[in-house]
């Protein structure tokens, strides 16, 4: 019960809030600029409004604000309207996004997967959308954009790289996989959140015994949506056939041992630096569906060269379609 009235009256507080900077916005671009959306609008006049506002109602209102007022104005001005579910600090975060399609995905995301204002920035400082948004014709894409990531199949959980930027590792570096699997535990919260919504942590090096032959699993989860567990095998050099074989061993052990009631098949996700796509296609033919080979890197991805593999999506989907 307290739970619930804490969520109302934060709701309250960000409706007041946001319908409040909303009717300033309206009021800068339709009044003051005459209703010209590209009117040039110059410091003197928000510093002019942010010294009146100031005055009048107390803190809140600086010129830098005022810019976000604007814009959030200017975004949504037809129609649409701001979430009473994500508070200013969330729309400021939002409204720096310039491009629309990747503004709408990160909001709808943010309100599935209840980000903080600092989960949201990393999210965004990593090109999670972008990420995502490879390989996606352009309905996908639409769908990503307009719904957020939806989890339905396993390959839905999929991110293509992982990025572990969050490890601080510097490069060049000396890395084995026991380390590797050791820094991703000691930063579970950022892990959990590289991996997506629905992962719960189960347990690392979770041993199982075949005819009295133990072997480890790196890390394994269980995944509330998929109602499955998903095992991950961290690899530091190119992953090779017997690995593949490996974690196919796992997931069949898993499926007939570890499942109960309810439970789907489980998912196995290999990480790896480096992948040979066609000794993965050879070695995964007529394998389990729900084994992948994914890659992970260490620092943060070129933004702009993922920007450009989407542009290029996009205008091969306009010149199909023409």
């Amino acid at each position: 019960m307290y739970t619930t009235g804490q969520i109302r009256a934060t709701r309250a507080v960000n409706t007041h809030i946001t319908e409040t900077y909303w009717q300033i916005g309206r009021d800068i671009v339709e009044f003051e600029q005459e209703g010209k959306v590209r009117a040039e609008y110059g410091k003197a006049l928000l510093t002019r409004l942010s010294r009146d506002l100031s005055l009048r109602h107390g803190k809140g209102f600086s010129r830098s604000n005022l810019i976000y007022m604007r814009l959030l104005y200017l975004n949504y001005s037809k129609g649409q309207k701001p979430s009473d579910l994500l508070s200013w600090s969330h729309h400021v975060e939002l409204l720096r996004i310039e491009d629309s399609l990747e503004r709408s995905f990160y909001e709808k995301q943010a309100i599935l997967e209840k980000w903080s204002v600092p989960e949201l920035k990393r999210q965004k400082k990593s090109s999670l959308f972008l990420r995502l948004a490879a390989g996606k014709d352009k309905e996908e894409l639409r769908q990503l954009a307009t719904r957020g990531q939806e989890i339905a199949q396993p390959a839905d959980i999929l991110r293509d790289p992982y990025v572990f930027e969050f490890l601080k590792i510097p490069e060049p570096h000396e890395l084995s996989e026991t380390d590797l699997e050791t820094r991703l535990c000691d930063h579970l919260q950022p892990f959990l959140l590289e991996l997506g919504k629905g992962f719960t942590f189960v347990g690392r090096q979770y041993r199982i015994t075949l005819n009295n032959t133990h072997y480890r699993v790196d890390l394994v989860f269980y995944h509330r949506i998929l109602r499955c567990f998903v095992l991950i095998d961290l690899k530091i050099n190119e992953v090779e056939h017997h690995d593949i074989g490996q974690m196919n061993m796992y997931l069949g052990y898993f499926a007939t041992e570890e499942n109960v009631e309810g439970d789907n098949p489980p998912i196995g996700i290999i990480l790896t630096r480096n992948q040979d796509e066609l000794l993965v296609e050879y070695a995964t033919y007529q394998m389990n569906s729900q084994l992948f080979v994914q890659k992970y890197q260490l620092y943060l991805p070129d933004r702009e060269e993922l920007r450009r593999e989407l542009e290029l999506t996009l205008e091969q989907a306009g010149n199909s379609n023409s």
